[in-house]
């Protein structure tokens, strides 16, 4: 039987990212490339971060460890030794691309910079994920997720109106960095294949996360208004006064929540959907003060706060006698715009992700388990994404590396671990 074709079958990434940068490498190697984990002798510190396989802290069991080395082999390497260096410059001569996360100028002051590889391998990519990028006055600060998420302005997006605003639990700002250096990477490998040319990609997480705040920075240009979280609910942009028209979006059900729109206007579908909306509560009972509004004529500009509240009270008087799965239901017949707010839980037990194949079951032997991973967001025809391996173990490829693709001797191996190199 043959091998599945992949996008990057045959192309070989080093991978010297950290945290969420892991994830550009990680993508890379969806896609089929031979990804190459190198950490220092003792592991990575990113296996240090949780949560952990039944929660036990263990460097081997943390699950972000997990997913962010799928797809990659393991080695450890000491770049800060002179033998580590030159066994590195020998790997660089089987690389196309090269991953790092470190401060800026640190691998130059090694003499392993962009400027130092290309001269190894003049067609090399190499791919610098950091807080802020390579130039600039903030180039050296040190960042922590939560951190960088205040700095790029999403944080501001967040919470209640009236508190202060909060960060998203799951991280962000070195993931975001990760996606984007990797579609960052691909870009430069189509210039590579036209041209023949290598290159830096560098790329800022803090410039990543500010692609994730959708229309604010054109909201502000225009009307001088500032997006901020607004909890449960959306925001109408008005000059004061009145000032920002505040509309519920999120709304209590039977069981969980729903996100929903209660609109009109100029906008026809937001004028069919709440008509539509209406008249199914209406056959319960509920909302009747709303059975012959021209929704057509809703004017956001001149709509009272108090207005809006009582209209959306209404809703939600109806909506807690629903499930998820009413709702849903009814939103797909009369074409309402209302859908679940899904928990994970909903998710993994999607039936359009199991149609799909979304999630994927990935064996680890030392565990003597199957654990289930996100799988890939895209599918195609003709090279597809796939699982190719679990992450490894601390240096569970240095053999397979070093003696069997770069021929240094076992007795060498040795004498490079017991100094600390490997």
């Amino acid at each position: 039987m043959l091998e599945q074709a992949t996008m990057l079958g045959g192309y070989r990434v080093l991978d010297l990212a950290e945290d969420g940068c892991m994830l550009c490498a990680k993508i890379l190697g969806d896609m089929g490339a031979d990804v190459i984990k190198i950490e220092p002798p003792g592991g990575s510190l990113t296996r240090n971060i949780g949560p952990f396989y039944h929660d036990i802290p263990d460097p081997q069991k943390s699950l972000t460890w997990f997913f962010l080395g799928l797809n990659k082999r393991g080695i450890t390497l000491n770049l800060e030794t002179t033998d580590g260096r030159e066994i590195f410059k020998r790997l660089i001569k089987t690389a196309d691309f090269v991953i790092e996360s470190f401060e800026p100028g640190y691998l130059k002051s090694l003499g392993l910079g962009y400027e130092d590889l290309e001269k190894i391998k003049p067609d090399i990519i190499m791919t610098s994920i950091t807080p802020f990028g390579q130039t600039g006055p903030y180039v050296h600060y040190k960042v922590t997720d939560i951190v960088g998420v205040a700095l790029s302005g999403q944080m501001w997006m967040y919470g209640e109106p009236d508190r202060a605003p909060v960060r998203i639990p799951a991280p962000q700002f070195y993931w975001q960095g990760g996606l984007q250096g990797a579609l960052g990477t691909m870009v430069a490998h189509y210039h590579r294949e036209l041209t023949g040319e290598g290159q830096h990609v560098d790329q800022s997480c803090q410039q990543a996360m500010i692609l994730t705040l959708m229309n604010s920075a054109e909201t502000w240009d225009l009307n001088r208004v500032n997006i901020r979280g607004q909890g449960p609910s959306g925001m109408t942009a008005r000059p004061t006064p009145p000032g920002p028209l505040l509309w519920r979006q999120i709304l209590q059900c039977e069981d969980g929540y729903v996100l929903v729109y209660l609109a009109g206007g100029l906008q026809a579908g937001y004028v069919a959907s709440s008509r539509a909306l209406v008249q199914w509560a209406n056959q319960d009972g509920y909302m009747l003060e709303l059975k012959d509004f021209d929704w057509s004529k809703l004017d956001y500009q001149a709509l009272s706060q108090e207005d809006m509240d009582h209209m959306f009270d209404l809703l939600q008087e109806f909506v807690i006698t629903k499930t998820k799965a009413e709702c849903l239901a009814q939103a797909v017949k009369h074409a309402i715009l209302l859908i679940p707010v899904n928990n994970v839980k909903d998710v993994v037990g999607s039936p359009q992700m199991a149609y799909r194949g979304f999630f994927k079951s990935v064996e680890h032997p030392e565990l003597s388990e199957t654990i289930t991973y996100p799988g890939f967001p895209i599918i195609t025809s003709k090279a597809h994404p796939r699982i190719q391996r679990r992450a490894p173990l601390i240096g569970e490829h240095n053999t397979e590396i070093y003696e069997r693709e770069l021929g240094i001797p076992r007795e060498q191996l040795v004498l490079l671990k017991n100094r600390g190199v490997i």
